[in-house]
């Protein structure tokens, strides 16, 4: 029998054509997929037919399968003999708990194998316009989570992530967006300050906001926008409106483009 293996995959933000040739061949070699919610339906397409498939997925308030059974399927389906894909929106390793699920497999004497994904805030960024620097505008990008384990916890550091040089990028921030908006202007960025919000990034359903700190919230939930979604803050949004190229598909249109481009 061959050596047990799991492939920990970045399926990137949505857009299949962002696969890395790796992802692809795995998936057409694999004998199990266990995807999570974020993995789009276009490259779920993608998954041969009688690949067996397994969703996985998490969100807030949530959770088809807890992150210990999670690791604990990798773990019997590797030992069963199976060629295993976890495949994971955007990259394993970023706020993708890929990590995680290494270490347990390390712990057991699983190999495992990492292929990385285009994240969202290199892949929606992109496809909103909007560069993560910029000469002139900002030199550095912070990516953190909107979201905490522990609504009871100690607050974050809004004066360190008020850095008017630097783009940040929050991923799963929509739900708390007004306690966000709310830290950064305490911790000193002007409401000014350009911001985005970004729902199902490159995508045939990408819709975008683009506004300032200080009306952000309001256009959001104007705009009905939902998770998943992306925020941008920093200079680099003023380009948004310059650098507007991705111009989203119908449904139809956008699968029909995407088997086209990987067949």
């Amino acid at each position: 029998m061959a050596e047990a293996r799991v492939y920990l995959v970045g399926a990137g933000p949505g857009d299949p054509d962002l696969l890395t040739v790796k992802a692809l061949r795995l998936l057409r070699l694999a004998d199990v997929v266990v995807f999570d919610r974020l993995v789009s339906d276009a490259i779920l397409d993608l998954v041969p037919p009688g690949t067996a498939r397994v969703f996985s997925g998490k969100q807030a308030g949530y959770h088809h399968m807890r992150q210990d059974d999670i690791n604990d399927l990798l773990l019997r389906l590797a030992r069963a003999g199976r060629t295993v894909v976890r495949l994971k929106g955007g990259d394993p390793f970023v706020f993708g708990r890929g990590s995680e699920e290494a270490e347990h497999l390390a712990r057991h004497n699983i190999a495992f194998e990492v292929v990385p994904g285009i994240t969202a805030a290199a892949g929606c960024s992109a496809y909103a316009g909007i560069p993560l620097t910029h000469r002139g505008l900002a030199d550095s990008v912070r990516f953190v989570t909107g979201h905490v384990q522990d609504e009871a916890g100690p607050e974050r550091d809004w004066a360190a992530l008020a850095d008017p040089d630097t783009t940040l990028v929050i991923y799963m921030g929509l739900r708390r967006l007004p306690v966000i908006v709310a830290g950064l202007l305490a911790g000193g960025l002007p409401d000014h300050t350009p911001a985005a919000a970004i729902e199902r990034g490159t995508t045939g359903a990408q819709r975008r906001v683009v506004g300032t700190l200080a009306d952000l919230s309001a256009q959001v939930e104007a705009a009905g926008l939902a998770a998943p979604a992306l925020v941008v803050v920093g200079r680099v949004v003023s380009l948004a409106g310059t650098l507007d190229w991705f111009v989203p598909q119908s449904s139809a249109d956008y699968a029909a483009a995407c088997h086209s481009a990987v067949a």
